[in-house]
């Protein structure tokens, strides 16, 4: 999946924003050794990255540096309550009602970027949507 679509829906980032928030989304799917464009880590990456660029972020290397941190402290503050057998100290009663909270919140997301492709004149189905975003969570192969 390419960002720059997503990038240039509403004008919230300028011509100039463009490739070096394209440029910092690549070196991070580069490090993260995601490949294959239709992996739907690809369009979590995605989100995360033009989040960092909305709130003024434009160094690549500083974009995927906030993105792996946020990402470490979610991994370790879930396992580290799980394990202990401990609720989350803020807002969720458990450590899993926080995990279901953020896919929730993925799909709020999901149907953002739904409809500013719409706007934009570049619509996608559910039919490619789905294979990258929803069908991740509905794979019943692996277990």
């Amino acid at each position: 999946m390419p960002i720059r679509p997503l990038l240039e829906v509403d004008g919230r980032f300028t011509p100039d924003d463009v490739p070096i928030i394209a440029r910092a989304f690549d070196q991070i799917l580069k490090t993260k050794q995601l490949l294959n464009r239709e992996d739907p880590a690809v369009l979590l990456v995605a989100k995360l990255t033009i989040q960092v660029a909305m709130k003024g972020e434009r160094d690549p290397d500083r974009i995927a540096q906030m993105l792996n941190h946020s990402a470490s402290v979610v991994r370790v503050a879930v396992k580290s309550q799980v394990e202990a057998g401990r609720d989350m100290k803020l807002h969720y009663d458990h450590p899993i009602l926080f995990l279901e909270h953020m896919i929730w919140h993925e799909g709020y997301h999901h149907g953002q970027i739904k409809l500013a492709l719409k706007l934009a004149g570049r619509p996608i189905t559910n039919e490619k949507a789905g294979p990258v975003t929803w069908r991740i969570w509905m794979n019943k192969t692996s277990q």
